[in-house]
């Protein structure tokens, strides 16, 4: 079957409700989730095929087979009469196409239509037996971008006729974004490929928390065992791979660009508060915090630290001897400061898990939080690598406290820029792995991560998480995501939470459950003009060719660059 032949024709349907088309070729010529065209009149509707349903004029015509006991042609001839099958589209967009080109009509309406019409959302319904037929090339160029121009990137291909499908970047960077998929289903070759198209587009800056040190260097696929090309090794001049303490090595060999140690006095209250549910915090914990805060201020931890658990025997003025706290003991501190000592000493027994990580000192060789900032800033990207620092609370404290610090300096520089002009802030992309460890109901609001989802778009911050469980995620973060990707998701509820505030959700719902568990992805969202299941693009040697060859806008200087020579 050739591109943009007739499939169908329109039989019913309305605004509220999917139009109905019935099939004029063979149903396994087309499939859930194709991209179709409908003219009539000066308009023509883009839309989703979102069902098949087989029927009959007569069910006496279904429930025999008439095939095995009428000769072939005969049986073709009655079928083509008495069977068929009906299509279910789920309207998307409209384009006003004016009349035909070449007549006077259509230079009337070109009069009147200067501008080039944009697909709108769908307003009417087209008539009766309109034609239906798959969109071609052009079509799919018309709604997703052409991606030949700068901006565009390529994230996949159609199904059928494996047309290039784009997501616009420029927009793509405006809001905050999603990639999910459940365990398996390649998320994170899905995630490095879409980290590449950022870095290479250089519109935004782009910090990826790397929790399982997937994205920095070189790796090893765990199914193929073949080799998975880093960012690094790719973006060497604009990429810096950060790693988590001094000395720190990226599976094994790998030395980073610096190495991240936080200072014991940047670490604040609010930090250890986030962490609640990771070290079973007690309801007492923000009193203790706060009497800490207020007799040490920013030393608080390191005095914290400090403090022994010690008793020192006193003798009494009628010579006996009683036991009292050592003077530099939490129980001492506790009772000078009017704290209750259980709960003192109940908080300093949790936080030694945070006393002893190697990557929290009390004077660190270089301002390395400051450091990552700059290189950001600077319009480069950073990899944070958290090396053998796997643990969910390492990963809580450190991307909560970093993403805090980078929050502050980015509202710093748009205030400056708004009140006094200068340099516009470089719009900047954090990348968050096991996002519903950060962006639960519970922890949500204590994090800095929802503060950036819900508001600081206008900050020219936003997010990227990847996740397996969007139904773990906070229901109001996940409102505010513009583009999503997902590839296939076993459970109603992820399934539920990923279309959440999509118009025609019912429709799309089955059609997400139905993907193929590897190299399917459903686009949705803002970022794209309407959903979309696409083949994605594999992450390999001709992914590379095609992105760092750009078109020939690169010179072949430029490119040894990006490949690190």
């Amino acid at each position: 079957m050739t591109n943009n032949q007739q499939i169908g024709y329109v039989i019913g349907g309305g605004l509220k409700e999917s139009f109905s088309a019935r099939l004029t070729v063979d149903p396994l010529d087309v499939q859930e989730g194709g991209f179709v065209v409908i003219d009539s009149g000066d308009y023509r509707f883009y839309g989703l095929v979102t069902d098949l349903q087989l029927g009959a004029t007569d069910p006496r015509f279904a429930d025999e087979q008439t095939e095995t006991r009428l000769p072939p042609a005969l049986a073709k001839a009655l079928h083509g009469q008495t069977l068929y099958t009906n299509l279910e589209i789920l309207p998307a967009l409209m384009l006003e196409r004016g009349p035909e080109p070449g007549t006077p009509d259509y230079k009337l309406w070109r009069t009147e239509h200067p501008e080039d019409p944009r697909p709108i959302p769908v307003k009417t319904v087209p008539l009766h037996h309109a034609p239906v037929s798959l969109a071609d090339q052009a079509d799919i160029a018309a709604i997703f971008g052409d991606p030949d121009k700068d901006g565009n990137f390529v994230i996949g291909y159609t199904r059928e006729q494996g047309h290039p499908v784009c997501i616009n970047l420029d927009k793509f960077i405006q809001r905050s974004s999603g990639v999910f998929g459940a365990t398996g289903t390649g998320k994170s070759f899905l995630t490095r490929l879409v980290l590449a198209g950022l870095m290479q587009h250089n519109k935004a800056s782009v910090l990826v928390l790397d929790m399982h040190n997937e994205y920095g260097f070189d790796d090893i696929a765990s199914d193929t065992k073949l080799k998975v090309i880093g960012l690094k090794t790719k973006f060497a001049s604009r990429l810096s791979v950060v790693g988590l303490g001094a000395g720190a090595r990226i599976r094994g060999a790998n030395t980073p660009d610096f190495n991240l140690e936080i200072a014991m006095n940047d670490i604040a209250p609010a930090d250890i508060e986030m962490l609640s549910r990771e070290l079973n915090l007690k309801e007492t914990t923000p009193t203790t915090l706060n009497a800490l805060m207020t007799t040490f201020r920013e030393r608080w931890f390191q005095a914290f630290k400090e403090m022994n658990r010690e008793e020192i025997e006193v003798e009494d003025e009628k010579g006996r001897i009683k036991k009292q706290p050592h003077p530099e003991s939490v129980a001492a501190w506790a009772l000078a400061n009017g704290v209750n000592v259980a709960a003192a000493e109940g908080l300093h027994d949790k936080l030694r898990r945070l006393f002893n990580k190697h990557y929290i000192v009390e004077k660190p060789a270089a301002d390395s939080i400051k450091q990552v900032i700059d290189t950001l800033e600077a319009g480069r990207h950073v990899v944070l690598s958290f090396g053998d620092n796997e643990s969910d609370l390492d990963y809580l404290l450190v991307s909560n406290l970093l993403t805090r610090k980078i929050r502050e300096a980015w509202e710093k520089r748009t205030n400056e820029f708004r009140s006094h002009g200068g340099l516009e802030p470089r719009p900047l992309i954090i990348v968050v792995e096991e996002a519903h460890k950060l962006l639960n109901r519970e922890m949500a609001a204590q994090t800095a991560f929802a503060t950036i989802a819900r508001e600081l778009r206008k900050y020219y911050v936003t997010l990227l998480i990847v996740d397996q469980r969007p139904s773990q995620i906070y229901d109001e973060v996940m409102s505010q995501l513009g583009t999503r990707i997902s590839g296939w998701l076993g459970d109603d509820f992820d399934i539920q939470a990923v279309l959440s505030g999509l118009s025609g959700r019912d429709a799309i719902r089955g059609m997400l459950a139905r993907l193929q568990p590897k190299e399917e992805v459903l686009l949705l969202g803002w970022g794209v003009p309407m959903p979309l299941p696409v083949r994605s693009r594999r992450y390999d040697d001709n992914f590379w060719r095609d992105l760092l060859g750009n078109k020939g806008r690169q010179s072949e200087g430029e490119i040894l660059k990006d490949l690190g020579f």
